[in-house]
């Protein structure tokens, strides 16, 4: 009870700050960090294991308490720490240590102890520089400048990935809570059935479809897992689906909303910081990449269902989309807001305020049309009321937060007049403590690659190793890219996406830009590896958050899911030989050809991965389909029609096999 009102409480504290900017950006961040280390002593015991309501022992409180009140150090001491500022004060390093250690153990509690050892090794790394071998060793710097680095300024605990987690990220993951608890996962799920159930495979494809909808408002990929897969995964078992491969359908499906426009994961946000670009920027460009990856998830579920003969739904389960449509249409108009204001120039920060402030009057709209305005003319009216008081107040020049919170004044005195006000409130206060506790791995974790961060720009190592990726793989293009990869995946098996992406972006794409790859396609290609990665086993967190639902060993669902994620890995290849991908050209015919090039070379992919095309693939086959996929991947006149060429033969072949391995009756 006590962590719901504090969630409760932390979320109105970043909605304050983020409508009216009160407090400085470092005092921001600080309490931000002081909200997550209290929320996660009171929700994680010393053993990791899955938040939720426990007895909450006497030092827990008191580690939660004290994180907390040293987020207020730099609120507090703020003038002092500008006046001497490079030259901490005793009471600055303690206050440093102790956050430092308490920002540790709660990464610790929440992921494990992967991500703390890799980023602590990088503390002695910068203490012991001139005693380091070859190629590793700098000038060193004393323990006083390191926690300088790390705590007193915007290069460390507090640096971009935080400033995020406190403004932007913090926002969406509240966005989409409000949204779940209004009711979007059911239409999703009944938009998804009406659409692809009776398919052959049908209630995988649901997974998939359901899943990236459900990503266009949740960044999160466990989060997904967590929502749609009480509904999807029990629904594959059902239908012949072994549960592993039903978790794993899941978990593919679900990570891939980590790159689904318009609310992206926290990587991408993190991403626009870093490049200096709009978000709007990094949502354009990922959104052929994020078609793709769910195109290959679509594509492999449905070889599978092929391969095992798995059927679909009968038309008694199958819901009307368009009588879902009809009843819940009006849980579209936030997502349609916030994209409109996205893609309209108006920063991230406004566009979720706006966004979170509409689904809050949805919310209370609903309350006040069950109760009083029946019928849908009504409904309607009643919308573009408020639509037109929204215009009014934008044309008399007043803040748009200050109309959302008018409007949502009106709306709450009318809900709570009525009989479902207790109900309604009862909501909005879930989604608020439901929306704290989903921020606190992205948060937490923001918070401790900072100490990477602030390290790697204190000591220049990135630059160094960046040189040896180059050199290692001696100028070639292709063989940095799998460096790279192999780099992702391997991070991937202990850490989670976002310092995934830091550490790999901060080494690999330096060196990658250095041979010609353009910033944003670097990035995302290290993106998307990072997403590929959180599917790898032994840590595989889709997969684990997917086996408590399907009732399978997380390591064989993880594997099993990356056999299906297989098809996206010539995604990201692709994007960076040609860049039409990240629609980074206004060709249309340009952006085209290299969308049916993807999807050619996927389609080969995921007919080698599962061993069945339109029948079963034979292994000497398998080495045709291969050539063709990376023929296709290379993006040159003469490797395309290599390409083709040899996608033309499988096919053929394939087309042949079937049509001999078809009844005497079919064939007639």
């Amino acid at each position: 009870m006590a962590a719901a009102a504090i969630g409760v409480a932390f979320s109105l504290f970043q909605i304050w700050t983020a409508a009216l900017s009160p407090i400085s950006s470092l005092a921001l961040r600080s309490i931000h960090v002081g909200f997550l280390l209290l929320l996660v002593f009171l929700l994680f015991g010393w053993t990791p294991q899955a938040g939720g309501e426990r007895k909450v022992p006497w030092y827990d409180w008191g580690f939660g308490i004290l994180g907390f009140a040293l987020g207020f150090y730099h609120l507090v001491f703020e003038h002092d720490l500008i006046i001497r500022s490079g030259d901490p004060i005793p009471a600055d390093i303690v206050a440093g240590c102790l956050t430092l250690v308490l920002i540790f153990e709660a990464s610790r509690r929440i992921m494990g102890l992967a991500l703390p050892i890799m980023c602590g090794v990088f503390i002695p790394y910068a203490l012991l520089g001139p005693h380091l071998p070859f190629g590793l060793a700098h000038r060193g710097f004393t323990f006083e400048q390191v926690v300088d680095q790390l705590y007193l300024g915007t290069e460390g605990i507090y640096g971009t990935p935080t400033f995020v987690s406190a403004t932007y990220i913090f926002l969406f993951v509240l966005f989409g809570a409000f949204l779940e608890h209004a009711g979007m996962i059911k239409l999703f799920n009944d938009v998804s059935m009406g659409l692809v159930g009776r398919a052959k495979g049908g209630p995988a494809k649901v997974a998939v479809i359901s899943s990236g909808l459900m990503g266009t408002i949740n960044g999160s990929g466990v989060a997904n897992v967590l929502t749609v897969g009480q509904f999807t995964i029990p629904l594959m078992t059902r239908f012949g689906y072994r549960p592993a491969f039903a978790g794993a359908v899941e978990a593919t499906a679900s990570m891939g909303g980590q790159i689904m426009p318009p609310v992206m994961g926290a990587v991408a946000f993190i991403m626009a910081e870093t490049l200096g670009v709009a978000y709007a920027e990094i949502a354009t460009a990922a959104i052929i990449p994020a078609i793709l990856y769910y195109a290959s998830a679509f594509w492999m579920v449905h070889l599978e269902a092929g391969k095992q003969n798995l059927r679909g739904l009968s038309g008694a389960e199958i819901p009307s989309v368009l009588a879902a449509l009809r009843k819940g249409w009006y849980l579209l108009l936030p997502l349609a807001a916030l994209v409109t204001l996205l893609f309209s120039g108006y920063t991230p920060l406004f566009a979720g305020v706006i966004g979170l402030f509409a689904t809050v009057a949805l919310i209370l709209g609903q309350s006040v049309a069950k109760g009083a305005l029946g019928n849908m003319i009504q409904r309607v009216a009643f919308w573009i009321s408020l639509g037109l008081l929204a215009g009014w107040a934008v044309e008399q020049g007043v803040a748009a937060e200050a109309v959302g919170g008018i409007a949502i004044l009106v709306l709450g005195l009318a809900a709570f007049a009525l009989r479902d006000g207790r109900a309604t409130l009862a909501l909005i206060l879930s989604s608020l403590a439901d929306g704290a506790r989903n921020a606190l791995g992205v948060g937490v974790a923001c918070a401790l690659v900072g100490v990477l961060i602030g390290v790697t720009t204190l000591t220049g190592i990135a630059s160094s190793l960046a040189g040896s990726i180059v050199a290692l793989s001696g100028g070639n293009l292709f063989f940095a890219l799998v460096l790279t990869m192999i780099a992702c995946l391997v991070l991937g098996t202990g850490l989670p996406t976002i310092p995934n992406y830091i550490i790999t972006s901060s080494i690999a794409a330096p060196a990658l830009l250095q041979m010609g790859v353009p910033p944003i396609a670097s990035h995302m290609f290290c993106f998307y590896f990072g997403i590929m990665a959180d599917l790898t086993p032994p840590v595989a967190l889709a997969a684990l958050a997917a086996s408590s639902i399907a009732k399978a060993g997380h390591m064989e669902i993880g594997w099993i899911a990356t056999r299906i994620a297989l098809a996206g890995y010539v995604v990201p290849f692709m994007a960076v030989y040609d860049t039409a991908l990240l629609l980074q050209t206004t060709d249309p015919v340009a952006i085209a050809y290299a969308s049916v090039r993807a999807l050619v070379a996927i389609g080969l992919w995921g007919g080698v991965a599962i061993g069945y095309f339109f029948t079963r693939v034979p292994v000497w086959q398998m080495p045709i389909a291969i050539g063709g996929a990376l023929g296709l991947i290379l993006s040159s006149p003469l490797t395309d029609e290599i390409g083709f060429a040899l996608a033309a033969v499988f096919i053929v072949l394939q087309v042949m096999a079937a049509r001999r391995a078809a009844p005497p009756m079919a064939r007639a």
